[in-house]
């Protein structure tokens, strides 16, 4: 049994590794509970708080639409064009009778949505909620009590009897708290039961909303006040609205309350600076009486006076109407447009008392930029009296400027972004306001300047579009032969339901213990000593082990690991690595207990964190590798033009949604050992815990039903982690369960490897590269691990699409103090393709040429050679460039580009087309191969067993759909086996045959960048590929829509941030922020290039997990694109180099003018900073 949206989730293809997606079938089914025709802006809000990291959420939203009622337009006008209309934005029109189809599922078949046949709330609960009297309830352990009331009066006393415990509504501040930073509250009070706090009233003042009203009713409220009064009454209301419309997700705005939000006092409340600059006010109440105290700068730096008292609870909030000739706006800049905290935002108020232009009342509160709200008092004190003008404006920054100052090392980095955006905003308000003003009193106003009406609007993305095209199934197929069909993920219902089981899904065995682990908190030093024995006095806690206990290891796989001891016991190289494991019977006795062992260290130099110094320190793990074709030297001789350039991109947290976790049972039967992981390499996870046990591997079995996402990186971290469970479990002769949290998971697993890229080209003046010189270096951490395997791959594949006739590359792999570097999608060719890229891009400005016409002729020309002496044949390399070309109307849409930068100087566009060669292969015959195991039983159901490992990208449904018939007179169980592809390089003389085959693509997006903020909208994106014959085309759509999402997220927001200690800062969602929905493309466009070659592949298809990730770094070229139309109007010099990601921040502050140049700047030295880029 399954509800609608549960089937058409599943049946859409908008669940790939299925752990995601029970969440999204409750935001959807919440929004169909309330709204059961949604519109679109209802939908797009409603999955706003929800993270994917498979999907690219486009299947998820086609699903979703399915529910709206709509035209089937785009619902955009980007251009002012559009989907239906034919030209700039349109697609042009597929002909009739073509073998292609556009869609991936019919909405004939979903189940109709019935609201009247939904499960009601079971009214003999309500009836017994109804005759039950109301009273507090105490919740209480060992060590915290939970006080709940039902009356004002219940609520006061226990305020004070407990002064210091916090109230609490949705624990959406005080729970994280806890979690996150270790404080402890012995009380809590939950006053969610009290009708008083939950009041709203309309004053003839303005309007009055209890402090337990959620964010999500305030934003209902508001929406409603909004619509009924003048709208000169509602500046406030209209400001908050546009706040709460992106503080964080709707799940949260649901239990957040008010109050609490206010009351918390975060320094970067997207609400405090807006309600203190409009003179709100707070109703509190105590055993004493009422009292009344502003929202002002004194109450929110908690200043005794002005704060509440302990026994006090805030009852209501006072929030004003705005009166005529007053204006507020709000601002705010995050690195994600929604669902995630501002760098900086800002509320402001402007009274002008009467139509004078005249500033009576000036209010300016900023958050982000210090440990509390900031008002600029003293700075709005002296702008009083004077006119809305220029001028006023110049003073008005430079005045909050000097007042609102930041220091160089201030907590959050970014200080010289932040101290930019701090003036940009009072230049927009300026504009806004004198927008406004001209609106009223057109004759006494004067016009914005054209230039600066492009400053007002906001990139915010509401409406998506999408189509698909690829080849049907060959018509000569029997009709029962789902091969080419776009047959529905094998696990899709179960995944949707919530019936999947994953590891931690798993029912707790009998007498089982968990593990949890205590890791070094120092990038470089020597272990002292590790006392323990305050851990090991705690109730529950079973054992702790060290390095002492474990023997040394050997497996077959030893290239994957070398470290010695899987727990450190005499030196630690990095913060994150290993030290103890904690074993007790709860997992909340093990973390108790973790925090308990007390490490010594002696810290140790030096300590080495990014390339550069490792290139300073000669850290290197193994010599250079080198690849070499043609002579570099004689070419350099023979060219119009040499550049020397470099390039560095940062690292990416895999972010599977199921963080590391395993199981591991003893059998108690000749040293058998069941271990449940969710693992990508079973092999290894079998060998290294034979190794660890001394058993044969014989003895232990490996169970991998599915894996929520990996992306690489369950391989060599998950053996050690189950190594040691394992470990556990045999001492201990009982089951041991281990599951990472999501801090744990990032700070020790790694991620993918940040590069430094280093490049000098010789080039003609048409174009055309005749030499490049390139140097590579990985940051890969403390231990080798996949490092040297990445940056071969790197080398091997870093010329992409292009043929350069001489070509020398090195690289080298960097030891640092960091948590080691492992695989991660695309494995070194992202990082190696945009280093390629970028090259390609400062030769194209250098020769005063498009990018793209570099690119074209530079290109492959069908039947060549790679630079490892590999024949290829790129014919549909060219073939899918040429498509891309026409079906993303590339010359129209860059001449409408360049239209709408002359006519835009605060907005620009940019458009970028990149071409993509992916090899595929794994460097060697054994790594390769693949075996098959098939019963067919008398009943008629079969059995397949494989090697694949299902996480997300669909390989048992494939397997389903390749799987063999049988008749009934031969055998019922067959084998199959191949012994893997010819695959070979040698790095002595650069020749080999490395790969076994291509895939092909070329990506044209457009973006458009805030000149202001450094915020980017994503308008549209156009991928072609070549997928050879797709054995199911809604998977294989599904792995390059998902792979470009997270290139895109790779590129452009996903930041790690390091202290100069080493420490990781980005820990979970709320610092390191991964694509939303909010991100992706406002029209995406997919077409798979029909198949025209055969290949040595099951079916003549081709592998495409890793292929797409590339892609994403085409939004990082139209990026690029918009900043040089806006450095060029400015008359900028050249060159422009970015680096990756292209964050807001590098946005932002590439985009120079008259307020970059304002702000103050640190000498580099005179501080110590919050962060080191890495």
């Amino acid at each position: 049994m399954f509800l609608c949206p549960q089937e058409r989730i599943a049946k859409c293809h908008g669940t790939q590794c299925g752990f995601c997606t029970p969440g999204m079938v409750m935001s959807l089914y919440t929004l169909l509970r309330n709204h059961p025709e949604p519109t679109l802006t209802q939908l797009n809000d409603a999955l706003g708080g929800n993270l994917c990291r498979c999907t690219g959420y486009r299947p998820i939203i086609n699903a979703c639409k399915t529910f709206c009622k709509t035209s089937g337009c785009c619902q955009s006008k980007e251009n002012g064009v559009c989907c239906l209309d034919q030209g700039i934005n349109g697609l042009p029109e597929f002909e009739e009778g073509n073998e292609t189809s556009l869609k991936l599922f019919s909405e004939e078949e979903f189940l109709p949505l019935d609201p009247t046949q939904e499960l009601i709330f079971p009214p003999e609960l309500m009836t017994m909620a109804e005759k039950k009297t109301q009273k507090t309830r105490i919740f209480g352990s060992d060590r915290m009590t939970w006080i709940s009331p039902v009356t004002l009066k219940e609520l006061l006393e226990a305020k004070v009897k407990y002064p210091q415990a916090p109230v609490v509504m949705g624990n959406t501040s005080v729970g994280p708290d806890m979690k996150f930073k270790g404080i402890f509250h012995p009380v809590i009070i939950s006053p969610d039961r009290i009708e008083e706090l939950s009041v709203v009233n309309y004053t003839d003042n303005g309007l009055t909303l209890g402090a337990a009203v959620s964010l999500a009713e305030v934003k209902d409220i508001l929406a409603n006040v909004t619509r009924k009064l003048p709208e000169e009454k509602t500046q406030m209301y209209h400001a908050l609205l546009k706040h709460l419309e992106t503080l964080a997700g709707p799940q949260i705005r649901n239990m957040a309350s008010l109050g609490g939000h206010i009351v918390s006092r975060h320094p970067d409340s997207d609400l405090n600076p807006l309600l203190a600059v409009g003179n709100c006010s707070l109703n509190l109440l105590s055993k004493e009486g009422r009292r009344q105290i502003p929202l002002n700068e004194q109450f929110l730096r908690k200043c005794p006076s002005a704060d509440l008292k302990p026994e006090e609870i805030l009852i209501s909030v006072n929030i004003p109407y705005s009166r005529k000739w007053e204006f507020v706006s709000a601002f705010r800049q995050a690195q994600r447009q929604q669902n995630a905290l501002a760098i900086v935002n800002s509320g402001m108020r402007v009274c002008f008392g009467k139509g004078d232009g005249i500033i009576r009342e000036l209010s300016i509160a900023y958050g982000g930029v210090g440990p509390t709200t900031i008002l600029a008092n003293n700075s709005c004190q002296k702008l009083i009296g004077r006119p809305w003008n220029e001028e006023m404006l110049d003073a008005a920054c430079r005045l909050i400027l000097d007042e609102v100052s930041l220091p160089g090392s201030a907590p959050g980095g970014r200080v010289e972004f932040k101290r930019t955006l701090i003036v940009s905003f009072l230049f927009k308000f300026y504009l806004e306001v004198s927008q406004i003003l001209k609106g009223m009193d057109p004759v006494h106003y004067p016009g914005l300047a054209s230039k600066n009406e492009s400053a007002l609007e906001d990139l915010h993305s509401r409406h998506y579009w999408s189509t698909l095209k690829y080849q049907n199934a060959d018509p000569k197929q029997l009709s029962q032969d789902p091969v080419g069909h776009p047959i529905m993920h094998l696990s899709g219902i179960k995944h949707a339901t919530g019936e999947a089981v994953y590891c931690d899904d798993m029912p707790v065995v009998d007498r089982e213990l968990f593990l949890t682990f205590v890791t070094s908190s120092r990038a470089h030093a020597k272990i002292v000593s590790i006392d323990a024995s305050a851990a090991l006095s705690l109730p529950g806690v079973v054992d702790i082990l060290t390095g002492e206990h474990l023997p040394s290891i050997t497996t077959t796989f030893d290239f994957l690991t070398d470290a010695d001891q899987l727990l450190s016991t005499d030196e630690v190289s990095c913060v994150g690595q290993l030290v103890c494991a904690v074993i007790a019977d709860s997992e909340v006795q093990a973390r108790r207990a973790a925090q308990q062992v007390k490490i010594v260290y002696q810290d140790l130099e030096p300590v080495i964190l990014t390339i550069e110094e490792a290139i300073q320190n000669k850290s290197f793990f193994e010599p250079e590798r080198k690849l070499e074709y043609g002579n570099v030297d004689e070419a350099f001789k023979m060219v119009d033009q040499i550049l020397e350039g470099e390039i560095h991109t940062g690292g990416q947290e895999h972010f599977y949604m199921e963080t590391q976790s395993m199981l591991v049972v003893p059998k108690g039967e000749d040293q058998e050992i069941d271990v449940y992981v969710s693992a990508q390499f079973p092999k290894y996870i079998q060998d290294i815990t034979a190794s660890i046990l001394k058993v044969s591997a014989n003895k232990v079995m490996c169970h991998v039903k599915r894996i929520g996402g990996a992306f690489g990186g369950k391989v060599t971290k998950t053996g050690v982690l189950v190594a040691i469970t394992a470990f556990a479990a045999n001492k201990h002769g009982r089951p041991v369960r281990c599951i990472l949290e999501r801090g744990e998971d990032i700070l020790i697993t790694g991620g993918r490897h940040p590069y430094l890229g280093k490049y000098k080209a010789g080039f003609m003046n048409d174009g055309r590269i005749l030499a490049l010189d390139v140097e590579h270096y990985n940051n890969a951490g403390a231990f080798l691990d996949e490092s040297l395997f990445v940056i071969e791959t790197g080398l091997l594949k870093l010329e992409n699409a292009y043929k350069f006739p001489n070509l020398r590359c090195r690289g080298w792999v960097c030891r640092t103090n960091l948590p080691s570097n492992t695989a991660l999608r695309g494995f070194g060719f992202p990082q190696a393709g945009l280093i390629t890229e970028a090259c390609i891009t400062e030769v194209a400005a250098k020769c005063g040429l498009p990018p793209e016409k570099v690119r074209m002729i530079n290109m492959y020309k069908e039947i060549d050679q790679t630079p490892y002496k590999q024949e290829i044949n790129t014919k549909n390399l060219t073939q899918c460039w040429k498509e891309c070309m026409a079906t993303s109307s590339y010359t129209l849409r860059k001449a409408a580009v360049e239209k709408f930068n002359s006519e835009n100087y605060w907005k620009k566009k940019g458009l970028a087309m990149v071409p993509l060669k992916y090899p595929v292969g794994l460097g060697s015959v054994a790594a390769c191969q693949a075996a098959a195991l098939v019963h067919i039983y008398l009943d008629g159901s079969v059995l397949v067993t494989h090697g694949g490992i299902e996480m997300g990208q669909g390989v048992h449904t494939k397997m389903i759909q390749a799987q063999a018939a049988f008749n009934e007179s031969i055998s019922l169980s067959a084998t199959g086996y191949f012994r893997g592809y010819e695959s070979n390089i040698n790095w002595e003389t650069g020749e080999g045959h490395p790969f076994e085959y291509f895939v092909y693509g070329a990506v044209c997006s457009e973006v458009e960048i805030d000149c202001l903020t450094g915020a980017h909208k994503n308008i549209r994106t156009d991928i072609v590929m070549d997928v050879g014959y797709s054995i199911n085309p809604a998977l294989d759509v599904g792995q390059i829509e998902g792979a470009f999402i997270q290139g895109m997220g790779l590129y452009t927001i996903e930041e790690l941030n390091y202290s100069p200690q080493g420490v990781l800062y980005t820990r979970g969602p709320n610092q390191y922020k991964i694509p939303a929905i909010c991100d992706i493309p406002m029209e995406l466009h997919i077409s798979l290039l029909p198949p025209s070659e055969n290949s040595n592949t099951l079916y003549s298809s081709k592998g495409l997990g890793e292929s797409g990730v590339f892609l994403g770094c085409s939004v990082f070229f139209a990026i690029h694109d918009a900043i040089r139309a806006a450095r060029q109007e400015r008359g900028l010099p050249g060159p422009l180099r970015l680096n990756s990601p292209l964050t807001p921040e590098k946005i932002r502050m590439a985009c120079e003018d008259k307020f970059t140049k304002m702000i103050p700047r640190d000498e580099p030295g005179s501080y110590v900073p919050w962060s080191v880029p890495i």
